[in-house]
């Protein structure tokens, strides 16, 4: 799978409290989710983000509740990758589990800017920022993870595998 966006930079210690405040959390339909991606870090962030554009953040992505929401809006923006030093597990898990890809590339991280384009093959591992010429490597993902990735997360990866039976 490759990715190609522009990178929104953030730094370090995002909790999903900033990802998708609490007071939106009775809403469910990712769509809805997505009109309120990052507002308690930047509030217009969504008018920003055009379909395929990259996170990258510091250490400790995802930090906070464990909420599915915050995968879930920031996957419904048109976000397609987050890129970090690190992410907090259980947000680590629910991107998975919600078809949302993440690497982990602490050099990738602080090579980028805001704005640059980057190419992502996630089966690779490889990142590439177009706008400075500069490639970098994180682990690729393993086949099972990139199949339920690919099926959209890992509630239809299930579903397709039953029904292949």
């Amino acid at each position: 799978m490759k990715i190609r966006g522009r990178a929104h930079k953030f730094g370090a210690n995002v909790d999903t409290d900033v990802i998708i405040p609490a007071r939106y959390l009775n809403v469910s339909e990712p769509s809805e989710l997505a009109k309120y991606c990052m507002e308690g870090i930047d509030p217009g962030f969504p008018t920003k983000v055009s379909p395929g554009d990259v996170i990258v953040a510091a250490a400790n992505f995802g930090c906070g509740s464990s909420r599915e929401h915050a995968p879930l809006a920031i996957r419904a923006c048109g976000i397609s990758c987050i890129i970090a030093h690190s992410f907090a597990r259980i947000f680590f898990r629910n991107a998975i589990n919600t078809g949302l890809p993440i690497l982990e590339s602490p050099e990738a991280v602080d090579e980028t800017q805001s704005g640059d384009i980057l190419e992502v093959d996630l089966l690779r591992g490889q990142i590439r920022n177009v706008s400075r010429g500069k490639t970098f490597v994180a682990d690729p993902y393993p086949k099972f993870m990139m199949e339920i990735v690919n099926a959209g997360g890992l509630i239809e990866y299930t579903r397709n595998r039953l029904k292949s039976g």
